[in-house]
């Protein structure tokens, strides 16, 4: 089974919880994009505005090779600026405004509509499913990014982030020219946002580690208010951590308690078409699934676990 060969494959409409209105200091719109990731997007946007990255908000990373929709704030730029961007391949949709930036977390859940591809035969129909962490959030090295900046290893943060030319890397290039050794500068360009993804990256890893093979209804995510079980004590001995790791005095909003996840999660209004010729792998069949998952749970999940 393949998914996303090709963007219109992988269709998001994020389910918001912001109601815009008529005055605040933010901008509300609706953020349109095809074959980029959510950070990426806003970074165009905000190198059109001439404004830091972190003045843009928004309430939940959107996969890359997809068309998605998500609802995005802009602290002290008007309607009328946003609605005179042009960007190849990025819509802006001006909805309203309001007195708070949008922030992780904003949003009710998303509506997906997905084409698996170079498939034989339709799945069983199930919409329970484990609720491990997807590869939307851990990306190429951000789990790796994260554990560096948790071991207190910033030097191969920083390598990491400018080997694979992450968002913000130009800033962190150049903070490199200015002060060649101090790497903590360096990270300090980027928003907190963005370095809160690389450590909430790495504790994804580590809770689908735990989930694996887990008959607990819950596991924690890790923090520095954990208390760790047998499992997840040897898990951190592996890793050469331990729970207080997550107490960054360096950066000390990246700071993690931790919590709880569901083992569990489950799919609603599961609509799952009939089997057509794939186009794009010969001989073989695609079928359209269109279902909405609650925040915090990955369809490239749910569909992968949906076929085997």
């Amino acid at each position: 089974m393949k998914l996303k060969q090709k963007p219109e494959d992988f269709m998001v409409k994020e389910i918001s919880k912001i109601e815009p209105g008529k005055e605040g200091s933010y901008a509300y719109f609706l953020l349109k994009k095809r074959d980029y990731t959510t950070l990426k997007a806003l970074q165009q946007i905000a190198v059109t505005l001439s404004v830091p990255l972190k003045w843009l908000g928004y309430a939940g990373n959107k996969d890359k090779v997809a068309v998605t929709e998500q609802v995005c704030s802009a602290a002290t730029i008007t309607p009328e600026r946003l609605k005179e961007i042009k960007l190849k391949d990025i819509e802006i949709t001006v909805l309203g405004q309001g007195n708070k930036p949008i922030s992780l977390g904003d949003l009710k859940g998303n509506k997906f509509e997905i084409i698996a591809r170079d498939i034989d035969k339709l799945p069983e129909k199930k919409t329970r499913f484990k609720n491990f962490f997807g590869e939307q959030r851990l990306s190429t090295n951000n789990a790796a990014i994260g554990k560096a900046i948790v071991k207190r290893e910033f030097k191969q943060a920083v390598a990491l982030i400018l080997a694979t030319k992450s968002p913000g890397s130009q800033d962190i290039h150049k903070s490199m020219i200015a002060q060649p050794k101090n790497y903590l500068a360096a990270l300090k360009t980027l928003p907190i946002k963005m370095l809160k993804l690389y450590v909430h990256a790495y504790q994804s890893v580590l809770w689908n580690e735990l989930a694996k093979n887990t008959t607990k209804t819950k596991l924690q995510i890790v923090g520095f208010d954990t208390t760790p079980d047998k499992e997840l004590e040897e898990l951190l001995k592996r890793e050469e951590i331990t729970v207080r790791g997550f107490v960054i005095k360096e950066f000390p909003e990246l700071s993690s308690e931790g919590t709880e996840r569901e083992v569990y999660a489950e799919a609603s209004d599961l609509v799952m078409g009939g089997l057509e010729d794939d186009e794009l792998n010969q001989g073989k069949k695609k079928v359209k699934l269109t279902f909405t998952l609650p925040p915090g749970s990955y369809a490239t999940e749910f569909v992968r676990q949906l076929f085997t």
